[in-house]
């Protein structure tokens, strides 16, 4: 097997009250984290689960928390992190109750992006106030698309933070009460073996009975929203015909962009890892 060599952020941030997290050592911290070696089944938010192989190991909610705020992303509650030690990458999971979303509407890529942009600068003030580092959405690196008979919506989106380019590739996957977003944090020179490898990875994703996309049923709450808003971020586009985007933005759509940057070095401590499960 590789030893694997993640992409993370060198300068750490300050901790949110309350996070009991050692930032001294940035690569003891996550490797002290709770990590689930697979083979394994893995619970996602009480709404689907994901089964991990041998070269996969997982975090539930609360490492997650951790995790993030160790590398430089905001600390969003309702994640858990998947990462690969055969390939480059981590991804983050998330589970957002929006209800059953209606897949027929089309997709303006440009005015998306344009509303992805427009939320930076709220953002940013969040990102200032844990004293994180400011992150910029350049554009799209793969254009929206849906896959109607698989029921996901993905895209690839590249970002700027602190000077470093960094790719997030996004799959949302309908369910009958809300979508799994499932986000890859990559490179620009890793950036389609990574895709091929998270995508691969993604069929071990299910949604639990009853929870299932044709599963729906009248009756069922139906999202106020389509599939152009689970891009920009869903209660963050109802909010702007509410007139609220200013307030609203900061939250919503930083949630769904991560960023990565230089290694630090956790080949060692992983790959002890893994030969320790085996």
């Amino acid at each position: 097997m590789r030893l694997f060599s993640l992409f993370l952020v060198l300068i750490c941030a300050p901790l949110v009250a309350g996070a009991a997290v050692e930032t001294d050592d940035p690569t003891a911290a996550i490797g002290s984290l709770a990590w689930h070696v697979g083979p394994q089944t893995e619970d996602v938010a009480a709404k689907a689960t994901l089964k991990t192989d041998s070269s996969q190991a997982f975090l539930d909610e609360e490492n997650t928390k951790k995790f993030l705020q160790l590398t430089g992303n905001l600390p969003q509650p309702g994640h858990f992190v998947l990462l690969s030690a055969e390939h480059n990458w981590w991804a983050a999971f998330s589970f957002q109750p929006t209800g059953y979303v209606k897949d027929d509407e089309q997709i303006d890529a440009d005015a998306l992006l344009q509303q992805l942009k427009d939320a930076d600068a709220a953002a940013n003030e969040e990102r200032k106030r844990l004293g994180l580092p400011l992150m910029y959405t350049e554009g799209w690196y793969v254009p929206p698309h849906y896959d109607a008979e698989s029921k996901r919506l993905e895209w690839g989106l590249k970002l700027n933070s602190a000077g470093h380019t960094g790719l997030n590739y996004t799959v949302r996957l309908l369910g009958r009460t809300g979508v799994v977003n499932a986000t890859l944090v990559s490179e620009p020179a890793t950036f389609d073996a990574d895709v091929k490898s998270f995508k691969s990875a993604l069929p071990g994703l299910e949604f639990n009975s009853g929870e299932r996309y044709a599963e729906y049923k009248p009756g069922d709450r139906v999202a106020e929203f389509g599939l152009a808003a689970l891009i920009a971020g869903g209660a963050a586009a109802i909010a702007t015909k509410k007139g609220l985007w200013g307030v609203m933005a900061g939250f919503f759509a930083v949630a769904w962009k991560f960023i990565v940057a230089a290694a630090l070095g956790l080949a060692a401590w992983l790959g002890s890892l893994f030969k320790k499960k085996s």
